[in-house]
């Protein structure tokens, strides 16, 4: 028996461990079951080129409670090791670099790659236990170790009598952490962290039903059951997930059945899913999927899920995937992404930058495919996913150069055109006497639906673009189309919107519009409206309330963030009242006498006009009732 003292001359280092590691400890699980699975790994590549004189097997990993010894054991079938190693791997280069690792980690311990430089996975352990115990048995033909070690310092070195190759690693559970000895903590923790892991993991055995084969031999008290019940190993993990699998090999049922399988509590289907699979100049494998997202951006629950060799680290994929995919689901996986000591967070690295440069051209790449093979398809599916990808255009430039492709402008009448095509379609009765091409849009067919319909008259299109963030999306359209235009549909009169040559007569002389404007600006509150004389056809509506489109997209984009003008986002709304000088009602007005009927008459027209955009609220608009019934009694 060898008992000594482990290479580190910090007395203090277990302290440190578990200070650092502490707001996850859950995490030591992960990490015996992860060195559990490279030791197993690596006896197969060694059989593999012959250089382990052993069957592989099937080996699998076994995590085993014993409550009553408040124990928790942690076996594998793996390489082993001899006493050497133990002393080399668990003594020595855990800990060659202590001091270095306290004077360079102990202030930034969560941003560093701490268990990659210093082998501290099996040290985690010590989050949890107070006393810790290897048995191990090599694959070479030396006797087993016993190793233990009461988280100071010391530890005994020992023969053991395990005959079987592999290792036990026995944790003996400290009293701050004795929910680690319930069945359903270590089943959460094996499904949160170890569900795809290579190896099988065995917990605890299950009963499955087994159907008979005619002519089996069964107990006479049996012979009328189809079905017998067998014990048989409860393996918590898959193995062999689909993002492990190449393309050709899975259907659609396949992904769908995994998306199941990383979120069964999701019930609706993905829209489609994107297989990512790049060997070069990083590796990186997974299988991202569009969910049903609606325009409100809801707060996310199942999100994207980062593991390094089948192991998970994190949802928190910030940095590794855009911004505007992490509204996506799916899986990640790759061994190239540096981690910090938990394996909770990123290192800043020029590597992660390439993987979300990549993500993002695959994603373009297959949505451009998508749409180029079933446009049909891609339109319907086109509201649940518009927000990604308008989102996408503005904050990734990559992304908005590929985008021109397959995002799509819908109409009101539930066309469908690409930028394009909008300007082709568009061009012959939308251009206006400038020579500039005036796209018309809503941001909701109800509320703006007198207006639409005063556009169709014209023969006009007006696309319905409703998503939150769109005043900010066609500014930067704007900036890259100079000969193009975006207005909202209200923002004018549609004589106004779109400017030809011709224009139309006033029936009112000079003299009595200024008599007309006055009376009005006397009546119509000046604090919200602004009063515009047009002389616009006789048949058009007599008021109509308008609101600048310049003023109303700062305002917009003010409120979104990121853009506007400053401050712009808390001003009272202003709006534009047109008056048609050439209909009946302004001649009516102008020709009233009576001070009283002139002012009725006012009012009740501009409560139609703020009726018509929705603005006819609480008191005025009980009012504006009360009113219309006295006028028709």
């Amino acid at each position: 028996m060898t008992t000594g003292k482990i290479n580190v001359s910090v007395e203090n280092i277990f302290p440190l461990i578990k200070k650092f590691l502490y707001s996850d400890h859950e995490i030591f699980l992960r990490e015996l079951i992860s060195n559990g699975t490279d030791a197993t790994l690596k006896l197969k590549h060694l059989t593999s080129i012959g250089e382990a004189k052993v069957e592989y097997g099937n080996p699998i990993i076994e995590v085993k409670i014993d409550k009553e010894g408040k124990k928790l054991h942690i076996i594998d079938q793996g390489l082993g090791m001899t006493a050497d190693e133990v002393e080399k791997y668990i003594n020595q280069v855990a800990f060659s670099g202590a001091e270095e690792f306290l004077d360079k980690y102990k202030d930034s311990a969560k941003d560093s790659g701490i268990i990659g430089h210093f082998g501290l996975g099996f040290y985690s352990a010590f989050m949890v236990a107070e006393k810790v115990e290897i048995i191990t048995k090599s694959f070479k033909d030396e006797p087993a170790a016993h190793w233990t070690c009461d988280g100071s310092p010391e530890f005994t070195l020992e023969p053991a009598d395990k005959t079987t190759r592999g290792t036990e690693i026995i944790l003996h559970i400290a009293e701050d952490s004795l929910e680690f000895l319930e069945d359903s903590k270590i089943n959460q923790l094996l499904n949160k962290y170890n569900k795809f892991m290579p190896i099988p993991i065995k917990f605890g055995t299950k009963t499955e039903k087994i159907e008979q084969k005619k002519g089996e031999e069964v107990a006479v008290e049996d012979k009328d059951k189809t079905f017998t019940e067998v014990e048989v190993d409860n393996i918590i993990n898959n193995p062999n997930p689909a993002w492990t699998k190449q393309p050709t090999e899975l259907s659609d049922a396949d992904y769908k059945d995994f998306y199941r399988e990383v979120y069964p509590m999701q019930f609706e289907e993905p829209l489609f899913h994107i297989h990512l699979n790049v060997d070069y100049p990083f590796n990186l494998t997974g299988i991202l999927y569009f969910p049903k997202l609606g325009s409100d951006l809801q707060i996310q629950k199942d999100k994207i899920q980062l593991y390094q060799n089948q192991v998970y680290v994190t949802d928190n994929v910030e940095g590794i995937v855009p911004e505007f995919l992490t509204m996506l689901k799916g899986v990640i996986d790759s061994p190239d992404i540096p981690l910090n000591v938990s394996r909770s967070g990123l290192q800043a690295d020029a590597a992660v930058k390439k993987i979300s440069n990549y993500i993002t051209r695959k994603v373009a790449d297959k949505l451009k495919s998508l749409f180029t093979e079933n446009r049909e398809d891609f339109e319907q599916k086109w509201n649940d996913i518009k927000i990604v990808l308008e989102y996408g255009m503005l904050s990734e430039d990559k992304f908005y150069e590929k985008a021109g492709a397959f995002v799509l402008y819908p109409t009101v009448d539930g066309k469908y055109y690409t930028l394009e095509e909008l300007k082709e379609n568009l061009a012959a009765n939308q251009t206006d006497k400038d020579g500039k091409l005036v796209v018309l849009y809503a941001g909701s067919k109800e509320a703006q639906h007198s207006y639409i319909e005063i556009a169709k008259d014209k023969g006009y299109e007006v696309l319905v673009l409703d998503s939150p963030i769109i005043s900010h999306l066609i500014q930067k359209i704007e900036g890259d189309n100079s000969n193009m235009t975006f207005v909202r549909v209200d923002s004018d009169h549609i004589d106004n919107l779109i400017k030809k040559e011709e224009t139309t007569i006033s029936k009112l002389s000079e003299e009595e519009q200024t008599n007309l404007k006055t009376v009005l600006e006397a009546i119509v509150p000046k604090q919200t409206y602004s009063v515009q004389l047009e002389a616009l056809d006789s048949n058009a509506s007599p008021f109509i309330i308008t609101q600048p489109e310049f003023m109303r997209r700062m305002k917009e984009m003010s409120q979104s963030g990121g853009g506007g003008m400053f401050g712009m986002g808390n001003m009272p709304e202003m709006y534009n009242l047109v008056v048609n000088t050439n209909s009946e009602l302004a001649t009516s007005i102008l020709n009233n006498k009576d001070k009283d009927a002139q002012e009725s008459l006012v009012k009740q027209a501009l409560d139609l006009a703020k009726l018509s955009q929705n603005l006819l609220k609480g008191e005025a608009l009980t009012a504006f009732v009360k009113r219309s019934f006295e006028l028709i009694k």
